[in-house]
């Protein structure tokens, strides 16, 4: 189990490594980069599936602290699955916006024209307006995604924490822990209850923030 475990956390640090490379290469490239990250993160997945059939085979007294191990992987696995399809979503309005500017650039117009949209000309401030425009509307999108990608990741690290406290609690009963040692460590969660709401407030208010000064 502890070498499948170890590969799949090297699968994990080379999808990180994958990531920075997207912002640094062309579509066409990202294309070929996106889809070998999805073969390692199902690869990755698959692994997980058979770390949780082995875990059945963990010493009754460290199978707690391998299946925190595992339980870790599986969220960064789904926190790398939703930030690659937040990528792939980047990507497409890029190409859907130097399509639409290309098309706009060599389109024809002829003088005498009896089609209403060949006889508007476009002059060079509109096309900067349309320019500007299309760039703030990709930045509340990339922000808009960016704060959906950190409210998922709170909302999954708050289930794992849940987990965690079932565990911790079944382990302190086990072990013996005292009241106080559990007092603090309920302590601890409520303390991270208030954190995960406090960001997802904050969150909220950037994302309205942003949407008010550029949009309106």
């Amino acid at each position: 189990m502890e070498s499948l475990y170890h590969q799949t956390n090297h699968t994990v640090k080379e999808i990180e490594h994958s990531f920075q490379r997207l912002g640094q290469i062309s579509s066409q490239e990202a294309i070929d980069v996106e889809n070998a990250i999805q073969l390692k993160i199902t690869q990755a997945n698959s692994n997980c599936d058979r770390l949780d059939v082995l875990l059945f085979k963990v010493p009754p007294s460290q199978r707690q602290s391998s299946k925190l191990r595992v339980d870790q992987l599986k969220y960064d696995l789904r926190h790398l699955q939703t930030s690659l399809q937040h990528a792939k979503d980047r990507r497409h309005r890029r190409e859907q916006e130097i399509s639409e500017r290309e098309q706009l650039l060599n389109h024809r117009f002829s003088a005498n024209s009896t089609q209403p949209e060949e006889t508007c000309l476009q002059l060079d401030y509109e096309l900067q307006h349309h320019t500007q425009l299309g760039g703030a509307h990709r930045g509340v999108d990339d922000m808009i995604s960016s704060g959906s990608g950190i409210l998922e990741s709170l909302i999954s690290q708050r289930l794992t924490l849940g987990g965690a406290h079932k565990r911790i609690q079944a382990i302190g009963s086990t072990l013996g822990l005292s009241n106080h040692t559990m007092k603090l460590i309920e302590r601890r969660l409520v303390e991270d209850r208030k954190i995960f709401v406090g960001g997802m407030l904050v969150t909220l208010l950037i994302i309205g923030l942003i949407i008010y000064f550029l949009v309106l």
